[in-house]
Formats: C-alpha cells, structure tokens, sequence
C-alpha cells in the first residue's frame, strides 16, 4: 500500500481457535464474556511524554495512540532526552507513520485537556491528507458536538473520522478500526468543556490494554478488572493537583487485576512528580501487588509485552 505524504479449559480452547482466525469480532467476544485474552500475544509500547503512548501489533500494522500529544509534547525535557525526528514535527510525524504502512491508525481521546489533545486536529488532518486509514474514538457527546466546530475548522468531516459515523461511543460502548477494539470506560477527572473525562480497554494483537487517561484511584475499577480482565494497564501516577499518584495507582493496578503495569503521565509539568515517580510507582507496586510487572520508560524508548 502505497501513502502519499501531505475460566474452564475448553472455552479457552474456543477462544484460542477464534482468535487464530484473526478477527476482530473475536476480541470483542472475549470481552463480551469478561474473559481476558490467551497467552502468547504481544503488543509493542512507546512512551511518548506525559500521557501519551504508542501502541502497535509487532508488525505495526495496527497502531494505536493513547491520546494526542507529539510534536508539542513537554513530557522530554525533565528526562534530558531530545525529541526525535518522527516526534519533532508534524511531518516527520506523518513521514513515519507512512513509512510503517499500517492498515489502521486509531486516535483514542481520553479529554480535552490540552495535555493530551495539543496536537489533535492537526495530527487526524495531516494522517488523512497523507492518504493514511486513521480514525479516532472517545466519548460521544464531546465527539458529536462539542469539538464539531473544531473537526470544522480542520477540515475533518467526523462522519468519516470519527469512529462509528460521527458518534464516537458512550460508556459501555465499543469503536472498532481495523483489527482493533475499544472499549470506552469510566475516569474520575474534569474537562474544560465538561463532556465526561474517560479511559480505554483497547484490545490489540491480542492484548487488552487499559488505559486510564487521567483519573483519580475510583472503587469501580474492581469492577472494570472483573468485567474486562485487561492484561495490561497504562496508568497515571504523577500526583500533585491533577491526577492519582504512584501508590494510588498501585491499588488500581490491583484491583484491575492485570499482570503488567507501565507508569506515565509524569514528569511532563512543574505541578506533577518528576522523573522518579516511575521507581515510586515501581515500589509502590512490589507492596501492593509484587506479582504484577512494572516496565518502565523513558519518552522515546519502546518495549514489546507479551502477555
């Protein structure tokens, strides 16, 4: 393709057999039945600064970004790490994603905090312009009329990038692009419009991958662990005005009951914890739950998890 630039055994097995066949309806199925994916799948994971990550199949052919925030992104300076070029600008941004030639690009949006959708309008615009299969998903309301005029603005029609003809998706709700699906669950946070703050289930090679955007530690996320079984939790732990912080979120690693867990949304502003709040989350976590696996980053560097 060419882009131009511009549980009891036997249903295991069932699922197992399922999965083989490589469909989407698949992961989906699995989480309709609160069941967590089999073992032996894999998901590569690029921190990018504050709370955006990188999610991608091993072959990049299905990628998936937690929220967007690249090419302005402060998550870099207080590790002393420079940006580099696939993150630096807006074009070098699209040259790399073209250069994967992926067959779906999925833009979660968790809220409109500017941390987290800076570069949103200009990342979907310059992706579809560049001919590259780029949709994006989050809560409805914000989706269908809240940011209407700025999808204008950019010269986005929603009903074709928007996930699900323009209506984005409620809680409970599922998006689906390519051969991934998410799944919109619940955040304790504010907005700036006031549409409802969210995290994701993001079901992707296989893996279910939660999440948690920005959001306080909530007693419902037993429940999020019992219905959705996720393998892996991408979680806030920067503390100070906005967010949870690292032992909070060991407790919401716990209870979601995930058998990996990778600290972000740090080190990106003055008001949050700087860059030890990876290792205080880490120690956190070897209290609270010592089964779960921490994988920490630096912005920039990428590690694949196998679940």
């Amino acid at each position: 393709m060419k882009y131009t630039i511009g549980m009891n055994v036997s249903r295991r097995a069932v699922l197992r057999g399922t999965l083989a066949l490589g469909g989407t309806l698949a992961l989906g199925a699995y989480g309709a039945e609160g069941e967590g994916a089999p073992g032996g799948h894999r998901v590569s994971v690029r921190w990018l600064g504050g709370g955006v990550v990188e999610l991608a199949t091993p072959d990049y052919k299905q990628i998936a970004y937690g929220d967007a925030w690249i090419w302005n992104n402060d998550g870099w300076s207080r590790f002393s790490i420079q940006k580099p070029p696939e993150y630096a600008t807006k074009e070098g941004f699209v040259r790399y994603i073209a250069d994967k030639h992926p067959d779906a690009v999925f833009v979660l949006l968790t809220h409109d905090h500017g941390d987290h959708m800076g570069d949103y309008f200009e990342m979907l615009s310059a992706l579809s312009g560049a001919g590259i299969p780029v949709m994006t998903t989050g809560q409805s309301d914000m989706l269908r009329k809240g940011l209407v005029p700025d999808f204008k603005k950019a010269g986005l029609d929603p009903a074709k990038i928007v996930s699900n003809g323009g209506a984005g998706m409620n809680f409970g709700g599922v998006s689906r692009h390519g051969a991934m699906t998410a799944h919109l669950v619940t955040a304790i946070h504010s907005t700036l419009l006031s549409y409802p703050a969210a995290g994701f289930m993001l079901d992707i090679g296989g893996v279910r991958v939660y999440l948690s955007g920005d959001t306080d530690l909530f007693g419902d996320m037993k429940m999020l662990g019992e219905r959705y079984r996720p393998n892996v939790a991408i979680v806030c732990v920067g503390d100070g005005p906005f967010t949870m912080g690292p032992e909070d979120a060991a407790t919401a690693c716990q209870w979601l009951g995930v058998s990996h867990a990778i600290p972000v949304h740090y080190a990106h502003n003055g008001l949050v914890l700087g860059t030890k709040a990876g290792e205080e989350f880490r120690g956190a976590m070897a209290k609270t739950a010592p089964n779960v696996r921490v994988t920490m980053m630096k912005p920039g560097e990428t590690q694949m998890i196998e679940v």
